[in-house]
């Protein structure tokens, strides 16, 4: 149970600093894809934004469920 807790927190804090830095960049966070789709303009995102959020950002998710379950085996186990 400790182990999902420190690779949720891992995760956690991975995703928020996915967010504060795309949003500085200018690329279009989850929240923004949501909107533009609900809205039903998606030509509004460009090539990018499709990157980032299908690609890199799952990417830097399952990092941090890396970094978490090696946070967890390097001081908890």
């Amino acid at each position: 149970m400790i182990r999902l807790y420190v690779i949720g927190i891992s995760i956690l804090i991975t995703a928020i600093l996915c967010n504060f830095l795309i949003s500085k960049l200018g690329v279009a966070s989850w929240y923004d894809f949501l909107n533009i789709i609900s809205k039903n303009e998606p030509k509004s995102l460009n090539f990018i934004d499709y990157l980032w959020l299908f690609l890199f950002y799952p990417l830097f998710l399952g990092l941090g469920y890396y970094i978490g379950d090696l946070i967890f085996n390097y001081f908890l186990k």
